[in-house]
This record gives C-alpha cells, sequence and structure tokens, in this order.
C-alpha cells in the first residue's frame, strides 16, 4: 500500500489535532459553567480538571516520546484517539466528582499522546531534518480548534447538554480521528534509521554537533525558555478577560478584544511559513518571547491601545508554538527528536497544570496587576534566556535548517 503524500498526512493530522485541542484543552471554556450549574460541583473543581489532564499529559509525555522514536508515532496516536473518546464518554456518564477526575485523568494520557508534542514528534520521525515546513503547518491548523470547536461545543450544549456533548465528541474521535490516524499517517520501516529526509523538500544544510557540555546546557535553556513561555500563555489564556475588566472594559468589550488573541496567532504563523525558510528557528523563538514581553507590558502599562497589545501578545504566541517544535530539530538533530520532545514537553505541561491556580492566588492577593507584574517579570526573564540559548548553541546557528 503506497504512502500517503506529507500533504494529506499534514491534513490527517491538522483535522485531528483540532478536534483534540477541541475536545480536551478548550473544552471547559464552554462546558465549565453549564456542568457546574447542573452537578452543583463548584466551577474551580469543574476547570480543575484540565489541570488534572495537563498533569497526566506531563508525566506521560517523556514516555510518549520515546515509544514515537522506537515505533513510529501511528500507534501512539492511534492510542490517543481512543484514549480521549474513553475519557469523554466517562465525563459524559460521570454522576460524582472523583469519576469526573477520573475521566480527566484519562483524557489527561490522550492529551500528551495527541497534542501538539505527539505531533512534532511524529512528523519529526517521518521526515527528519526536512520536518520544519511540516511542522509549522500543523500549527496553522491547530490555530483553528477554538474557532472551530467553541461554536461547535456551544450548539452541542445547547442542543443535547453538556452530557450529549461530551458523547459526541466522544463518536467523534472514534468515527473521524481514529480511522485518520489508522490510515493516513505512515508507519515506520524499523529496519531503516530513524531520521531520514523523506526527499519531498530540499535538503538544507544540518546543524554542526554540539559538544555534550554545550547540548546538556542548551537543552535545559530550551526547557526553561519553553516552560516560562507555558507559565505565561496559561495564565493569560486563563485570567485574559479579568486583565483586560481591570482596565475598565466590560465583559462584552472585553471578549471582543480578547477575540484578537486567535487571529493575531494565525496571521503570524502564516508569515513564518512563508518566510520561516531563510533563517534558523531560534530567531523565530527570539521574535516569539520578544512579542509576548511587548504585550504583557503594555498590558501592565495600560497603553491606551489595548488591541495593539494583544496582537503583538497573539502574534508572539503563535509563532512560540512553531519554534517549539522546530528549533529542537535544529539544534539537536532528528535522531532522537521525539524522545527530546517528550522531556521538554514535561516541565512545560506541569507547568501549564499549576499556573492557572497560581494566577487566581495572585490576582486574589494582589489584583490584577499583581499576576500581570509576574508575567512581565517572566516575559523579561525570557528573552535574557534565549540570548543564552543562542550563545550556547552557537555552533548550530551556522547552518540554516
Amino acid at each position: 500500500m503506497p504512502k500517503p503524500s506529507p500533504r494529506v498526512v499534514i491534513t490527517a493530522l491538522g483535522i485531528t489535532q483540532i478536534l483534540a485541542w477541541g475536545s480536551s484543552f478548550y473544552l471547559p471554556a464552554v462546558l465549565a459553567q453549564p456542568i457546574a450549574a447542573d452537578t452543583g460541583w463548584s466551577l474551580g473543581w469543574v476547570v480543575g480538571g484540565l489541570s488534572v489532564g495537563l498533569l497526566a499529559a506531563g508525566l506521560i509525555a517523556p514516555r510518549v516520546g520515546r515509544t514515537i522514536d522506537a515505533r513510529g508515532g501511528r500507534s501512539v496516536l492511534v492510542a490517543s484517539s481512543v484514549l480521549l473518546a474513553a475519557g469523554l464518554a466517562t465525563l459524559a456518564l460521570a454522576h460524582s466528582l472523583p469519576v469526573y477526575l477520573m475521566a480527566w485523568l484519562v483524557m489527561g494520557v490522550g492529551m500528551g499522546s495527541g497534542l501538539y508534542d505527539a505531533g512534532f514528534a511524529t512528523l519529526g520521525r517521518l521526515y527528519g531534518k526536512d520536518a520544519r515546513r511540516a511542522i509549522t503547518t500543523l500549527t496553522l491548523w491547530g490555530g483553528f480548534a477554538s474557532t472551530v470547536c467553541w461554536p461547535l461545543s456551544a450548539w452541542l450544549v445547547e442542543h443535547f447538554g453538556w452530557r450529549g456533548a461530551c458523547a459526541a465528541y466522544a463518536a467523534i474521535h472514534v468515527l473521524v480521528s481514529l480511522p485518520l490516524h489508522a490510515f493516513l499517517v505512515p508507519g515506520i520501516d524499523l529496519s531503516s534509521s530513524g531520521g531520514k529526509s523523506s526527499g519531498t523538500q530540499p535538503v538544507l544544510s544540518s546543524p554542526a554537533p554540539l559538544s555534550d557540555i554545550r547540548r546538556a546546557r542548551a537543552f535545559a535553556l530550551l526547557a526553561v525558555v519553553l516552560t516560562l513561555g507555558a507559565v505565561t500563555a496559561s495564565m493569560i489564556a486563563v485570567h485574559l478577560l479579568t486583565f483586560l475588566q481591570a482596565r475598565g472594559l466590560g465583559l462584552a468589550a472585553a471578549v471582543a478584544l480578547g477575540a484578537l488573541v486567535g487571529p493575531s496567532q494565525v496571521g503570524a504563523r502564516i508569515v513564518e511559513m512563508a518566510f520561516g525558510r531563510h533563517y534558523h528557528p531560534i530567531w523565530t523563538m527570539a521574535a516569539s518571547v520578544t512579542l509576548v514581553a511587548c504585550g504583557i507590558l503594555l498590558l501592565l502599562l495600560g497603553f491606551p491601545i489595548l488591541a495593539l497589545a494583544l496582537a503583538l501578545y497573539g502574534a508572539g504566541n503563535g509563532i512560540g508554538s512553531i519554534a517549539k517544535g522546530t528549533l529542537p530539530l535544529s539544534l539537536f538533530g532528528p535522531d532522537g527528536y521525539a524522545s527530546l520532545m517528550g522531556k521538554l514537553a514535561m516541565p512545560s505541561l506541569l507547568a501549564q497544570a499549576l499556573s492557572r491556580s497560581i494566577g487566581a492566588v495572585l490576582i486574589g492577593i494582589g489584583g490584577p496587576d499583581a499576576a500581570l507584574g509576574l508575567l512581565s517579570v517572566l516575559a523579561c526573564l525570557n528573552l535574557a534566556f534565549v540570548g543564552l540559548l543562542g550563545a550556547a548553541s552557537r555552533p548550530t546557528l551556522a547552518g540554516r535548517s
């Protein structure tokens, strides 16, 4: 049976990424209030289910990476569809809080084996050092997850209730995502080496190898950069409306302005897709952390044009997702890329799980400005860490990848 072309593979993964993100990470945004109203559980516990899922995803991430390195990504992605379907079905049937949290635990394992990190690792395993454009394109698909699934979730809740919405998503994973993963994601020839180029894109110069000391230093710095970025993105995602309302906006105006983040993310990814091949991904990461820092600082300082602050933040966050997948590939090469992605994903996911609650505590103690102040410090620190990362990985910057 001939292997599908990279375009078909990326399209299949793009569809499944939209469905996976929309039915897990973005699910509480629409379903949390209906669940709390129906069950009587506190909103904190309902939203906390996602934190449980992120904790599970972080703990499973290194094993997922090793499995993709050893066997390819198809079996892992198939398992993610099954796990997400099982978790959502359990969610639909949950009539007690422990069962609800257990459902999120199952979904978390599905998230860890099916969201961006697993998708990037699969593409890296398939296409080796030529995977940069594929990773960029996949993030472009994933950027539409909330655009597609928030209205879909709202429609399902309105017509079938929150339990019916969860059951519908479970069926979608079985009927759509599972076949796409099973039949359109190529298997790996285990007798051949895993980072070979597919020949579908021009082979660019390979990065110069790093010494063991430089490699360890670069890995640690990259892990810090990605983790700080994850903390910032997670706190902004949860508390953005609170930050905007603290600047004197009403709820409707805050929602309208907050909607600018999504298009800014997608627009920045399109620009990166068009021009990214001309420069090293370290510059994508540098641009990402700079834009994020500028956006948050403008928000903290009360810059009158809030739309500009949100556009800058959204653009930086958008290309940051690309750099998360392409920079490790360029710095360390395709050998062991999937395992590396798993190790990098673990602290980021664990930080995301905890940062939501930390942000709420900070807002409760010192108000929105206290949380924004912390985010500004973290964003500026990230600029310094990216500079240190560039210095530590200098030998690889001579080759464009």
